[in-house]
């Protein structure tokens, strides 16, 4: 009987934790605001492709209807080639998006492995991987990520690659301060005693209680993500043409900006309306997952 009580006791703990999270988001509503924008931002990704034929709707060119400002035929008119910017402005968010949060995610699994290993052994580990990582973050990341594309090529998965590479060093060092926070709590302590390899004590002991701050720093690094994957299809080295990535979309409209700066109003705003979501809905993770700010 007492067992059963202190499982359900448990589990009460965790959904009331979950739920009063909830709560603390719903309040904000600059992060409500960026969830829904979100998870439109998501849907358009995942449906463009159901709703839209890729070789006619988005690269698809038609040079008798080329430069036609917008109307109830072309919502955001088309571009130097006859093509539909609203499709392949709504296909693009596939590009966008997962080039984004593909990059986080490498980024993520080499920063957390290595943020964890250095704050929890500390010593020279530390102060090799620490050192390693001041010198990646020393190099402004625009510039680490344009020599990474240029030696491995033009290509989307270089591009994911280049842009996870330099947000590696924030993982390491936003991992391993909330690691050094734990490391020595009784609890870590009892998995010692009891004879659990380090490693193991890390994955199920350390981690899941350095969560708050790398869910955030996770959420905010996709919006930067996209800022620099952007960058680089601007520059010619992104997601190769004709594909409808928002950063090449800009490129191609600036020859046209003065009679027609439709094609890069909209691109722009694409990026813009996505970044600020993404940004609204990570500050409000931070103040609802920060025990400081509890009310």
């Amino acid at each position: 009987m007492d067992e059963n009580m202190i499982l359900v006791s448990k589990q009460y703990k965790k959904r009331s934790q979950g739920a009063e999270i909830w709560r603390r988001i719903r309040k904000n509503r600059g992060a409500m605001l960026g969830l829904f924008l979100v998870i439109m931002i998501v849907l358009i990704a995942v449906f463009s492709g159901v709703f839209m034929d890729y070789e006619t709707d988005v690269i698809g060119q038609n040079i008798s209807q080329r430069l036609q400002h917008p109307s109830l035929a072309h919502p955001m008119g088309t571009d130097d080639v006859g093509r539909d910017v609203m499709s392949r402005l709504l296909y693009g968010t596939r590009y966008s998006l997962s080039v984004g949060v593909v990059a986080v995610i490498i980024a993520l699994i080499f920063g957390v492995t290595l943020g964890s290993v250095a704050g929890f052994f500390g010593g020279k580990i530390e102060e090799v991987i620490m050192r390693a990582s001041d010198m990646l973050a020393a190099v402004p990341s625009i510039l680490m990520a344009i020599a990474i594309v240029s030696a491995l090529g033009q290509s989307t998965l270089n591009l994911m690659l280049a842009v996870g590479i330099t947000s590696v060093p924030q993982f390491v060092r936003i991992t391993r301060a909330a690691v050094l926070t734990v490391r020595n709590q009784e609890y870590i302590e009892a998995s010692r005693s009891i004879g659990l390899n380090e490693f193991k004590i890390i994955w199920c002991h350390v981690l899941p209680n350095c969560l708050s701050p790398i869910i955030v720093q996770t959420t905010l690094r996709v919006a930067s993500a996209i800022i620099s994957a952007s960058s680089l299809s601007f520059l010619g080295l992104g997601v190769p043409s004709p594909n409808p990535e928002w950063g090449s979309m800009l490129s191609a409209g600036r020859k046209f900006i003065r009679g027609y700066s439709y094609l890069t109003l909209f691109p722009g705003l694409a990026i813009m309306i996505t970044v600020l979501s993404l940004n609204l809905l990570g500050d409000g993770l931070r103040d609802a997952l920060d025990p400081k700010l509890k009310r």
